[in-house]
């Protein structure tokens, strides 16, 4: 009998734990990978800023708002995020030229706002804006959509897309059209378009290398292809990076013992190149962990899209998805000399407030799809 009691009891209590996320629209477990992911974060971030407490304390404010943002989001029902799609989209365009016409210049990019009471970067907003706005159009359509649609949605993100680009940010440019183009992919974009497309870019590669990009960026390319034929110069922070990766072997060096990273031969190593800290410091098996943590989060984030009922849900979820692990795959792949250096940050782990706020919010949405009632406010998906 008391063993009975204890059951009922138990059960009892799960049951209003459960109820009590559920009511508060937080999907737990993926609470839960998320809050690992930035404890994680935090114990690496301190050996990758030399030991700069300030700069912890800031970076765990900064994560406490981020998950009380994320919260916030999560409370309002989808349709709302719809039917902003449009509004938020236009704002982010008007933005983006002001920026080309007003914008303050630094480090020779032109890509902030100053608008008295604080400095925006807008590109930053279209990670969010753009999945939201090529979702929301294209569930407005029967699936898969018809040459039409297909060519407005590639209108919709070429706007920004061309827009970042002259700031120029090659890096947030990219990650802003992929979140678009994989909007489309999902809708059921036809292969016939992908084989066009690739064939296209190809043919384009000439002018673009020619007439695009710049020559900061060409060197990019040259230093990816060969970094020790500048070795002091252009190759030397990836020269660094790769030393660092190599040498932390299967265990590591040992928390606060990198000797790249702490003797400042990495450059910026608490934001873009934070995870050679990581394998310098905590070798094979912290990468593993690391790895292990954002499996967890993405396999949380692919119930959550296969759970979603409405066409709008299906696609922002999976973009947001494969957004993700894009971001992963560039930092990795940038740190490790696969990929050109273009500055794109660890997601959960580098340093940085504009960055993580972005993200969460996109967790927030996603978590909002997830624990509300399916409300129909679109036609019949089809």
């Amino acid at each position: 009998m008391s063993e009975d009691k204890n059951t009922l009891s138990q059960v009892t209590s799960n049951s209003i734990g459960k109820n009590f996320f559920s009511r508060h629209h937080v999907d737990l477990p993926l609470m839960f990978g998320l809050f690992l992911a930035l404890c994680f974060s935090l114990f690496v971030l301190y050996s990758a800023s030399g030991q700069h407490a300030d700069m912890l304390i800031r970076q765990i404010t900064r994560t406490g708002a981020a998950f009380v943002l994320m919260i916030a989001v999560a409370q309002i029902p989808p349709k709302y995020f719809a039917k902003a799609s449009t509004y938020l989209y236009i704002i982010g365009v008007i933005l983006l030229v002001m920026v080309e016409l007003f914008g303050d210049i630094s480090k020779g990019a032109q890509r902030w706002l100053n608008l008295g009471i604080v400095r925006i970067q807008p590109s930053e907003f279209f990670k969010v804006v753009m999945p939201l706005s090529v979702a929301a159009f294209l569930a407005k359509t029967a699936l898969p959509p018809k040459l039409l649609h297909t060519i407005c949605s590639f209108i919709i993100v070429g706007i920004p897309t061309v827009l970042i680009l002259m700031q120029p940010d090659l890096g947030t440019a990219a990650l802003v059209s992929v979140a678009g183009f994989i909007c489309i992919f999902i809708a059921g974009l036809s292969w016939w378009w992908l084989i066009t497309g690739a064939i296209a870019g190809a043919a384009a590669l000439p002018v673009i290398w020619n007439f695009v990009l710049h020559d900061y960026q060409k060197q990019r390319v040259f230093t990816l292809l060969d970094p020790s034929s500048d070795p002091l110069g252009a190759g030397y922070h990836i020269i660094q990076s790769k030393i660092a990766i190599g040498s932390g072997g299967l265990y590591g060096k040992g928390w606060l013992q990198g000797s790249q990273s702490q003797l400042d031969f990495l450059p910026e190593p608490h934001t873009d190149f934070i995870f050679a800290v990581l394998s310098e410091e905590t070798g094979l098996v912290g990468f593993l962990i690391l790895i292990s943590l954002y499996c967890f989060i993405i396999g949380r984030c692919v119930v959550i899209t296969l759970n979603a009922r409405h066409n709008f849900e299906r696609i922002l979820c999976g973009s947001f998805t494969f957004t993700f692990m894009f971001y992963i795959f560039v930092n990795i792949g940038m740190v490790s000399g696969i990929l050109p250096v273009v500055g794109v940050p660890l997601p959960l782990i580098s340093y940085g407030g504009t960055a993580m706020i972005t993200l969460m919010i996109c967790f927030g949405i996603m978590m909002s799809i997830h624990t509300h009632k399916r409300i129909s406010f679109f036609k019949k998906d089809k």
